[in-house]
């Protein structure tokens, strides 16, 4: 993911639109066409479309996705698709998760380093 540094900084939408996962419309006046996915990354976009494939037979909850999506009738790629921006949305809330934490830690970091620091200069 070192090709979407943005990754854990924008929104969902945002960054489903930069790996090329987002759905977009196709429509102009009365024409009211389908969704589709296009543009964005390439490279994240087809690890994103392989690591759905593994996800699918692996986890149980992106599975049950998976075979509601094709109980509907969905194609077999508009559901490795939806796989794939799911995977997406969840590894940018991960990666927030993390982004905070991380600044969390540096801030308690910095006042400790901050308080160290006067002590040794008053002695």
């Amino acid at each position: 993911m070192a090709e979407l540094p943005e990754i854990g900084t924008v929104s969902n939408k945002a960054i489903a639109k930069l790996a090329g996962v987002a759905p977009l419309a196709s429509q102009s006046g009365n024409h009211d066409g389908p969704r589709r996915t296009c543009g964005g990354r390439e490279r994240p976009r087809s690890i994103l479309f392989i690591a759905a494939g593994l996800a699918a037979r692996h986890e149980p909850d992106i599975r049950d996705f998976d075979k509601r999506l094709t109980k509907k009738g969905k194609p077999r790629m508009v559901v490795r698709m939806a796989l794939a921006h799911k995977l997406l949305t969840r590894l940018n809330a991960k990666a927030r998760e993390s982004r905070a934490t991380m600044a969390e830690d540096a801030r308690e970091l910095e006042k400790a380093n901050g308080t160290r620091n006067d002590a040794a200069q008053a002695a």
